[in-house]
């Protein structure tokens, strides 16, 4: 059975790439999620997990926030970075 150099290379960046996207975790189930809660429903009711919209939320109200979402914040994703 021959492979050709292309179905090779696909097949490589499929085994190499499907571990990353497993590792993502549902919009809405982080911890920024779980320690926020309460935040994001009283200051963000109106935004959706999606595409970060809840976090920059939370980051343009951080002074409101609680001490737990603003350590999350502070933590995890883009606040690492900081």
């Amino acid at each position: 059975m021959r492979i050709s150099i292309f179905t090779a290379a696909a097949l490589a960046i499929g085994l190499v790439a499907a571990p990353a996207y497993a590792q993502r975790p549902e919009p809405g189930t982080g911890p920024v999620a779980a320690a926020c809660q309460q935040d994001i429903e009283k200051l963000c009711a109106n935004t959706t997990h999606e595409r970060g919209a809840a976090r920059d939320c939370l980051e343009k109200n951080k002074a409101k926030v609680s001490a737990a979402c603003a350590h999350a914040l502070d933590t995890t994703g883009g606040g690492r970075r900081r």
